[in-house]
């Protein structure tokens, strides 16, 4: 559990900032195309509640924001937490995201958001110290603080879900780019992938080829009734398991998946010279998806063998994160410890 992993991180170097304050709170928001999740936790990570709602056919950021407002207020009220007591908030949101003026840029095509203030929505509707990123962004801070990246500062996590991106790590910092769009590497070309120009914030072509989406619909592409046992509507996940039990139609696409991200991850670890990868998200943490991979990294039989690992936090990553962003939020704020 992410309290566990917190609690044991908080003697080493990467323990979360402290307020100098005792009795005081955060909240960290991870928001997604499904879901919507907040917890709220004292300033040394600790979560004392959490909280959940769908957000599937929510496509208004206002709406979002309300219920954001809708939960905190449940969590402050099962913990007896006063409002003041609430110090800041941080949020992840699945896209292109300009931290310093706090707006979402552009979402994956699970929500659509174009130009969204979220920041200043979020500040209004909460009355506190808000920061936003991009929820890969705020995984690989999660994992740097708390997980399977703990005490590395130069690593990439790369999140495979229904899409593809990546939070970069150089230096202890996140990377994010002039326009925020490092680690979007969904849209990287790759060998077979498609070169057609994609829209902004729709499907890249490493997308299409090692997503989850593209996955399952490479598989319906394929599926016949003489070529494999399997169903033909079944998610990426479940095509892996077919192939860990042998099926044929399974394994070549696992295969072709499996070479295409390796051909990425040894391209990012020449451009990046980094250590270690961390896969992450639904699709990524299939056993069956990780030690394909490295195989396939094996093969090139070159000095560069980035080590890569699963996430320790799983989807709890997005959540470890945003609540690491809401401290140095608050403690950044704080008079106190600014003396």
């Amino acid at each position: 559990m992410v309290e566990q992993l917190v609690n044991s991180q908080r003697t080493s170097k990467h323990e979360f900032p402290k307020s100098g304050r005792k009795n005081e709170f955060v909240l960290g928001a991870d928001i997604g195309g499904t879901n919507l999740r907040l917890a709220l936790a004292d300033m040394a990570g600790t979560i004392r509640a959490r909280w959940s709602a769908s957000t599937v056919g929510i496509l208004s950021a206002p709406r979002v924001v309300d219920l954001i407002r809708e939960g905190t207020d449940v969590l402050l009220q099962q913990t007896s937490t006063p409002r003041d007591a609430l110090r800041a908030a941080a949020a992840g949101a699945p896209g292109i995201t300009d931290v310093d003026r706090g707006i979402v840029i552009a979402t994956s095509y699970l929500m659509g958001w174009r130009d969204i203030p979220l920041r200043t929505l979020l500040e209004t509707a909460l009355g506190i110290p808000v920061s936003i990123d991009n929820d890969v962004n705020l995984a690989a801070l999660g994992e740097h603080h708390a997980g399977g990246a703990r005490g590395i500062d130069n690593f990439v996590f790369i999140a495979i879900g229904t899409g593809v991106g990546a939070g970069i790590m150089v230096n202890g910092e996140l990377m994010r780019g002039t326009t925020w769009t490092a680690g979007e590497i969904g849209y990287m070309l790759v060998p077979g992938a498609s070169e057609t120009p994609t829209e902004r914030g729709q499907p890249g072509a490493l997308e299409t080829l090692v997503g989850g989406e593209g996955i399952r619909t490479q598989w319906q592409e394929r599926w016949t009734e003489h070529s494999t046992a399997l169903p033909q509507k079944i998610s990426a996940t479940e095509i892996f398991d077919g192939a860990l039990k042998g099926d044929i139609l399974a394994c070549e696409i696992l295969q072709r998946a499996a070479r295409t991200l390796s051909y990425a991850i040894y391209n990012l670890s020449l451009t990046l010279n980094c250590p270690l990868f961390v896969l992450g998200g639904s699709v990524g943490l299939h056993p069956a998806f990780g030690e394909a991979t490295q195989t396939f990294l094996q093969a090139r039989n070159t000095r560069i063998q980035p080590n890569l690992v699963r996430s320790t936090l799983g989807s709890e990553a997005q959540l470890a994160g945003a609540i690491s962003l809401a401290i140095q939020t608050a403690t950044a704020s704080d008079p106190v410890t600014q003396r």
